[in-house]
């Protein structure tokens, strides 16, 4: 709303005057008016303003119902109809906002929005109201908490803002610019310039989007583009208000005249059809507002600042016979709304009073409102009295007062423990008689139990739970254990819920609101998408991997380095790495090793995942290893440095994790046999009778990696001086440290679990006696314990003590090989940078210090089988590539489900769900030893080879051209493609109970067969790709121009390519034999015809025609193309004459 030019008598409602607000009435307010309302301290009206009882209410025609003050003297700003509720919101200047409930105005909620900047414009959602002020946009709950606050840039002026779909906000103002805004990420996506600057207000059709400007131009933009497409120019000085309905466009506004701006009693109207305006209309108000109100006719409201209201039509003549005053209480209306049912009008004036007008005695704001959720009453004082003399009176009716001491039921937790009913078993006899008929099924009741009567045993406690044996192999009917509460809800095994559109219709948005992509989970084997990550954010990997192509057909390397191309071009939307699975079944080893998983086992967790995700670790590092031997070493890479250790015939993956150690086997005759060795991790190797200690003996995690290194045992071994088998002593020692320290941690057995739990608690309790407090032995903190360490003059505040618990792995470790082949491993701290020095400098002197970068765990929940995940410190290229910012953040990466966590939750084990199963830490300044250029491997050259891969099958020629050098496509060129699938999986579904069908998981396509046909040139129509393919990259979804959705209209069915080709191109195509060659043919020249029917897409609304006489033909020919007298086809069709002719 522009108020330029408007009664300067609003110039005396200064923010001084809103900021303080006495009990007294203001000396504006008319008296009479008030008499009847009660202000509290603060000078809010508590009760609404009654209409006069002789006010009535006549059907049909628009009267006072009530009046409400929202704030006293200061001036109401925005008022809104709730669009989901039965709710009107009024903003004031002084940026506080207010809700009414229903017709009687019964004040709902009252908060502050802004300090010192007025509301300028109100939008509900269905879960919170959005609120613009000056340069801030704030989602709101209707009770007022805050959802979020979003500050734009302190140079901003917002004045309008506007919603597009449920997910995507514009918002403008007096800048040359407008926003658009992610309401699920909160973060700016685009930015549109606009030619005209202020813009504040905007309305929206299935056409245009609308956009009125302070200059008094209002322009029509492209819903896709925001380009203008057209523009009327209707006002001289300003424009006050306009609005859309159908074909019409009406709007008010100021003319200049030579004292300056004046109101225009001409109301300027435009017709959408033709995009002109036709004869004004002349109203008897200086209208300020005006809204649409298409009940029976298409009407107009125009208003006054001095509450003075017309109805007409907006192609007829205003009769002054319509004309009905508001009574404001200030001299002026500074806002007008109207419901979405059309019997509500909201006006508010510039003392701070609502009006109400409707037509009906009881109106309702929306067509179909949803309840409002009301503060529950206080029952306390209504409750019946209680009779003890009833056996069965429960106890629960007693209320009990909220209190901070212990209750006499509340027990410590080692006294206790939780006793769930559990679902008895299904009678033996049952299932004896069970006959199945398909998934379901039937038997005959034994008739051993009363009707709708199960009796219910408290199970004896069982054993303790071994949590890291295998988990049982089908999660139906599984008890329910006791510790799967303790498992947050972002840890648990994610699915995705289908459609009948399958994944379309998903919100993946709701569980990864980054711009970094996570990976679908359906695939067979797609338990290692964690691992895939961790390869993923490890940047001399990702760029080694990426630069690296071969003959192979079943590359893993390649085909792991397309699936990190598709990682970096999305932008939050989940991959599929259905390739490199199929490549990683492919290998022998993979089988031998029990890495393949049926898709019965994955489905029902039936084996140790932990176990699973570390031998996929040492294997998937070794086969990448092996890949890159047999090439050259890339370029572009230059090693770590000039040790011995990386010969030629070393690759880029073994100077990375390799790490070259010496094996020293003693025999005890004396004689000793020394060979090198290498491997590319190590496995954690834990003390013996660590369970036996339960004192709680400190061992730090740098000890038992040293000893996991430099692993010395005693084992049975061959000796060539005595000729047999002798006891040895075996020792290890490190020569050459890797650049990246990969660790499987091995904790597969209750003993390991314990070992982390105990040292955990023993690091708890050093870390808070470090910090001044104390901790007794055997016994738990008591809540006034808690409470003193959480306290301001304690030492440790409550959210430390919870980021020390369950952690025992450091963040970072300090590595140093010695002169006498030894090593000296310790933890490292930001503070140990001070006493030692910088990192850098010491790897001069052999010290090196590694930071962790990710650790993945195994996750315990025996009601899906457990799942894996893994939390990934994300480096700064990665941000900047992403997201636009440099700063380094841990990530939760669960399938699709990504979220950022502290630091600490990374290194917190709760050995009771949560377990560790892999940890790698990198050599800090890692990425500055490395060119981490990335080329494209793929050359134009591959265009060019006429390689087929049914070519030693077949002895006819082949039906496509290659394309020669002078062809190869450029930005803009058009290709015609078809595509071909085949089913890998057929879909699996079941029937709900109420006879409607659930997909439990979609069939499984891959593409078969490719056909590009060239599409502008003189081979114009000649394939240059007719064949085979083996593999299902995906493309950027701005580069595909799809026939289907290019000839659709919304909410209609989809039309197939056999009945576009009849209807626009009368041909007549896929009659005797499917030809892609035809098919791909058919959608370049369809193509062509949608840029010939839509000008190239400058007449919509033509083309919109077009569409209709398609469906209407399509729906009288039931879909179906008339029998073929002559089979009639592209390839003999006359556009492509002259390309057969060759």
């Amino acid at each position: 709303m522009n108020f330029e030019g408007l009664d300067p008598g609003l110039a005396e409602y200064a923010p001084a005057m809103h900021s303080a607000l006495d009990p007294v009435l203001d000396a504006h307010l008319n008296p009479s008016l008030l008499q009847n309302v009660e202000l509290d301290p603060e000078g809010v009206a508590l009760e609404a303003l009654p209409v006069q009882e002789s006010v009535h209410i006549m059907e049909g025609v628009y009267s006072e119902l009530h009046s409400v003050v929202a704030e006293v003297g200061v001036p109401v700003s925005v008022s809104h109809f709730d669009l989901h509720e039965e709710m009107l919101w009024v903003g004031s200047h002084g940026g506080h906002a207010t809700s009414f409930f229903g017709p009687a105005l019964e004040r709902y909620s009252s908060f502050q929005v802004n300090g010192s900047d007025d509301i300028r414009q109100i939008q509900s959602l269905e879960n919170g109201i959005l609120f613009l002020t000056k340069n801030n946009l704030k989602y709101m709950a209707r009770g007022g908490l805050i959802i979020f606050d979003y500050l734009l840039d302190e140079s901003e002026d917002m004045h309008s803002l506007l919603l597009t779909d449920n997910s995507t906000l514009l918002v403008g103002g007096l800048q040359n610019h407008i926003l658009e805004i992610d309401l699920n990420t909160v973060q700016e996506t685009q930015k549109y310039a606009v030619e005209t600057p202020g813009v504040t207000i905007m309305r929206q059709t299935n056409r245009f989007f609308f956009c009125g400007h302070t200059s008094g131009k209002v322009s029509l933009r492209d819903l896709r583009s925001f380009k203008v497409e057209h523009e009327f120019d209707a006002f001289s000085g300003s424009l006050s208000d306009f609005d859309v309905h159908g074909n019409l466009l009406a709007a008010c506004g100021f003319s200049s005249r030579l004292t300056g701006l004046a109101c225009d009693r001409f109301l300027k109207v435009y017709d959408l059809r033709m995009m002109r305006a036709i004869t004004p209309l002349q109203v008897h108000v200086d209208p300020a507002f005006l809204r649409f109100i298409p009940t029976y006719t298409s009407r107009l409201a125009i208003i006054s600042q001095s509450g003075q209201c017309q109805f007409c039509e907006p192609t007829g003549l205003a009769n002054p016979a319509d004309i009905f005053h508001v009574n404001p209480v200030g001299p002026l209306l500074m806002t007008f709304d109207v419901s979405a049912s059309k019997q509500a009008l909201a006006f508010g004036d510039s003392e701070g009073c609502v009006h109400l007008w409707t037509d009906s005695p009881e109106p309702s704001f929306n067509p179909y409102s949803r309840e409002t959720e009301f503060a529950l009453p206080c029952l306390v004082d209504s409750l019946p009295p209680l009779d003890w003399s009833q056996d069965l009176l429960p106890l629960s009716l007693i209320p009990v007062p909220l209190t901070t001491d212990t209750l006499l039921s509340d027990w410590p937790a080692a006294n206790s423990a939780p006793a769930p009913r559990r679902a008895p078993p299904v009678d033996a006899e049952i299932l004896r008689t069970m006959k199945k008929v398909g998934f379901i099924g039937y038997a005959p009741n034994p008739r051993t139990r009363l009707r709708n009567q199960i009796p219910y045993r408290l199970k004896e406690s069982d054993s303790e739970f071994d949590s890291f044996s295998q988990v049982t192999e089908s999660p139906i009917g599984r008890e329910e254990e006791l510790h799967l509460h303790m498992v947050s809800k972002k840890y648990r095994k994610v699915t995705i819920k289908y459609s009948k559109l399958g994944l379309e219709d998903f919100d993946f948005k709701h569980y990864n609101k980054t711009l970094f992509a996570g990976l679908e989970p359906h695939i067979p084997n797609a338990y290692c998408n964690c691992m895939i990550q961790v390869l993923y954010f490890l940047e001399p990997v990702r760029c080694l991997i990426q630069n690296h192509l071969c003959q192979k057909e079943f590359c893993l390397a390649c085909e792991l380095g397309f699936l990190f191309h598709m990682l970096d071009l999305s932008r939050g939307d989940p991959c599929q790495g259905s390739n490199f699975l199929r490549a990683f079944r492919t290998i022998p080893e993979a089988s031998a090793l029990g890495l393949i998983l049926a898709d019965s086992d994955e489905a029902s967790g039936k084996g140790n995942l932990a176990r699973l995700i570390q031998r996929w670790n040492r294997f998937i590092l070794t086969q990448l290893h092996q890949d890159m031997q047999e090439l050259e070493v890339p370029q572009a890479y230059r090693g770590a440095g000039g040790s011995s250790f990386c010969s030629s015939g070393d690759s880029v993956i073994g100077q990375l994790f390799s790490c070259e150690m010496e094996n020293c086997s003693l025999c005890r005759c004396g004689s000793e046999t020394v060979r090198a060795s290498s491997t590319l991790l190590f496995t954690l190797s834990y003390p013996e009778g660590s369970n036996s200690d339960k004192t709680g003996k400190n061992c730090d995690f740098a000890q038992v990696l040293k000893r996991s290194i430099c692993l010395e045992q005693n084992t049975q071994a061959w000796c060539d001086n005595c000729e047999k088998y002798q006891p040895t002593i075996q020792t290890r020692n490190i020569r050459h440290l890797p650049d990246i320290l990969v660790i499987n941690c091995e904790v597969n057995s209750l003993k390991e679990a314990d070992f982390w739990r105990m040292q955990a608690e023993v690091a708890f309790k050093m870390a808070i006696k470090k910090h001044g407090g104390e901790i007794s032995k055997n016994k738990e903190f008591a809540l006034a314990d808690w409470k003193e360490l959480g306290s301001p003059e304690g030492v440790l505040m409550c959210s430390s003590i919870e980021e020390l618990k369950n952690v025992w792995l450091p963040f970072s470790i300090r590595m140093k090989m010695t002169k006498n082949k030894g090593l000296d491993v310790c933890n490292w701290t930001d503070g140990d940078e001070i006493q030692w020095g910088p990192a850098r400098a010491e790897e001069e002197h052999g010290v090196f210090v590694y930071d962790l970068m990710a650790t993945v765990v195994h996750i315990l929940d025996s009601r899906t089988g457990g799942s894996l995940v893994a939390h990934i410190k994300v480096g700064e290229t990665y941000h900047q590539r992403k997201e636009g910012v440099t700063h380094q953040q841990w990530y939760l990466f669960n399938d699709f489900l990504i979220e950022p966590i502290d630091k600490h939750e990374a290194v917190q084990f709760d050995m009771n769900w949560k377990v560790p199963a892999i940890l790698y830490y990198v050599k800090r300044n890692l990425n500055s030893k490395y060119n981490l250029n990335i080329k494209n491997p793929i050359e134009a050259s591959v265009l060019l080879a006429e390689a087929s891969l049914a070519r030693k099958q077949r002895k006819t020629h082949t039906t496509f051209i290659p394309l020669m050098l002078s062809e190869m496509p450029q930005v803009g060129d058009l290709v015609g493609l078809d595509a071909e699938f085949v089913t890998l999986n057929e879909e699996e579904a079941e029937l709900r109970s109420d006879g409607t069908k659930s997909t439990i998981k979609p069939s499984q396509m891959s593409v078969a067969r490719i056909t590009c046909v060239r599409g502008q040139g003189p081979n114009e129509g000649i394939p240059f790709i007719d064949d085979y393919i083996s593999t299902q990259e995906q493309v950027p979804k701005d580069q595909v121009l799809d026939t289907v959705y290019l000839f659709h209209m919304p909410r209609k069915r989809m039309i197939s390519l056999r009945f576009l080709a009849w209807y626009f191109l009368d041909l007549k195509i896929q009659g005797e034999t499917h030809d892609s060659i035809e098919d791909a043919r058919t959608a370049l020249q369809l193509y062509r015809k949608y840029l010939e029917l839509s000008k190239n897409g400058t007449e919509p609304e033509s083309f919109h025609k077009v569409l209709k006489g398609l469906y209407e033909k399509g729906r009288k020919m039931d879909w179906k193309v008339p029998e073929p007298e002559g089979q009639t086809s592209p390839k003999n069709a006359a556009v492509f004459s002259s390309v057969l002719a060759l």
